[in-house]
């Protein structure tokens, strides 16, 4: 197993450990995903034939074309704390391979990638619960610093940030 970036060729590998990780994540086209993406630093966690497992992208808060009430959180964040982020916007694995500690090694490129940054943050969802993605980044050194409810009692998220520096 490595780490690489994202190429275009793995889009569609991608888009389907995406939509197999709904609902800890949002459902994408695959025009969308392809544009977020884009707009992000993306990483690939690939099987010893460098075929994609799954990813984890990460973007810079300022990225007005996405569409996203957490990078905004996030956003907001940053100003009022003085702190350079960068945020967790997806992280997504083909169900085959969940268990092999691929999004400890996403997560370990993106922490060696933006070490001069402040903090990496992320939101996970509350409703629905996803206990295991708190368990998880909990045990990354992730710790929460807020949450929004977007839903009442069916769309709610905490939000969670890790020192990189």
């Amino acid at each position: 197993m490595s780490i690489r970036r994202f190429r275009a060729e793995d889009l569609t590998v991608l888009h389907g450990a995406n939509e197999a990780s709904v609902p800890g994540v949002s459902r994408e086209t695959m025009e969308d995903l392809s544009k977020w993406i884009a707009l992000s630093t993306c990483f690939v966690a690939t099987d010893e034939m460098d075929q994609p497992l799954g990813f984890l992208t990460l973007i810079e808060p300022g990225a007005r074309t996405y569409p996203s009430d957490n990078l905004r959180w996030f956003e907001t964040y940053a100003a009022q704390s003085g702190k350079s982020v960068i945020y967790v916007d997806r992280i997504a694995l083909l169900p085959e391979a969940r268990g092999k500690s691929l999004g400890e090694a996403l997560y370990q490129a993106a922490f060696s990638h933006f070490s001069d940054l402040d903090e990496i943050g992320c939101e996970i969802n509350t409703l629905p619960p996803n206990p295991g993605s708190h368990r998880f980044h909990q045990r990354l050194g992730f710790q929460q610093i807020g949450g929004q409810i977007f839903v009442e009692s069916e769309k709610s998220v905490a939000y969670y940030v890790r020192a990189l520096s």
